[in-house]
């Protein structure tokens, strides 16, 4: 019988904001994990880990990496994207979502994988972001 390929899920909040009649994004700088180091990203993403739901992966990674609570149905499902990995070795499904309420104040929880955290406005994204990441 043949073996399914396995694939892997990541979550991808999409936190937004209006200043100065410009709608904002968050993103952050990778560092130091071996993937896209030095790259803007958006920030508070990760993986889906077992027995977890999508909208549960998203408040956990929101917590652990930007120490704010969100909570799932405060979510909308916004984009999914199919991708491969750099090596071809691993199939990806990208679900983003749109986090309509959050308590707290988006920081840098984990400084060892992250060295830069701020809003850009949606017309005028850094240069250096991952590109399969740029908003259209």
């Amino acid at each position: 019988m043949a073996q399914h390929f396995p694939c892997y899920s990541a979550v991808i909040p999409l936190l937004l904001r209006q200043r100065g009649g410009r709608q904002e994004i968050l993103l952050h700088r990778r560092h130091n994990t071996g993937y896209m180091d030095g790259q803007w990203d958006i920030a508070g993403s990760g993986q889906v880990e077992g027995n977890e739901t999508a909208r549960e992966a998203l408040a956990r990674e929101c917590a652990e990496e930007l120490g704010i609570h969100v909570r799932p149905e405060d979510t909308e499902f916004a984009h999914v994207c199919h991708r491969l990995g750099r090596e071809g070795d691993r199939t990806y499904y990208d679900l983003y979502f749109f986090v309509h309420a959050y308590t707290g104040t988006p920081a840098i929880m984990e400084p060892e994988k992250c060295n830069g955290l701020a809003w850009f406005p949606l017309d005028a994204l850094p240069e250096d972001m991952i590109g399969f990441r740029r908003l259209h």
